[in-house]
């Protein structure tokens, strides 16, 4: 597979663990990686992971500063790929479903949706009202793909990453970054 651009960002939900494991993953698969990192999405990197943004940092290529909207990536002319934002907070995803671009990740999302570039969002809230169910609809009705942070037990996961990973291998898929999953259902599977 050819090598891509793909931006990965990480806003102020549950689950940035989400987001790390997805850097890792595309840098495994040779893939060039951007990264955003919201204000919030700090806080909550550093309480889940214990681990700060500038320490991320040195596993990816590009970082791009979530308030510079004079960055590359807030222009549609910007080469990427496809870009993830995981976790995604019902805030940006607001933005995006309504277009509010005040920051760089959801400039970046517009950007994706009109230039027509694989866009997902994995979003993370529990319970979720009916404002984000709308949200969704709407983001999904644009040409976004949204994956809830709710990973399958099917596959008999052992660890937490296990978890992740399934919805990693998920998210990888769409995003055009590999060929095909490797956590694949079958009916070996609830064997």
């Amino acid at each position: 597979m050819a090598k891509k651009r793909i931006l990965v960002c990480i806003t102020g939900a549950s689950g940035t663990i989400y987001g790390v494991r997805l850097i890792r993953a595309l840098k495994g698969l040779g893939h060039e990686v951007c990264l955003v990192v919201s204000k919030w999405g700090a806080k909550t990197l550093e309480l889940e992971m214990e681990l700060t943004p500038k320490e991320l940092a040195k596993e990816v290529d590009y970082v791009f500063d979530n308030d510079d909207l004079s960055a590359g990536p807030a222009s549609g002319s910007y080469h990427l790929d496809a870009m993830a934002i995981a976790p995604c907070s019902m805030k940006t995803l607001a933005g995006v479903a309504h277009g509010y671009a005040e920051t760089l990740v959801v400039r970046t999302a517009d950007c994706s949706l009109k230039e027509k570039r694989p866009l997902v969002l994995l979003v993370r809230e529990t319970p979720l009202n009916l404002i984000h169910i709308r949200n969704m609809a709407q983001v999904v009705e644009a040409g976004a793909t949204v994956i809830p942070a709710s990973p399958a037990f099917w596959h008999k996961p052992k660890t937490i990453e296990d978890l992740v990973d399934s919805l990693i291998d998920r998210i990888l898929t769409h995003l055009h970054a590999k060929e095909k999953t490797e956590i694949e259902w079958s009916s070996e599977s609830s064997h």
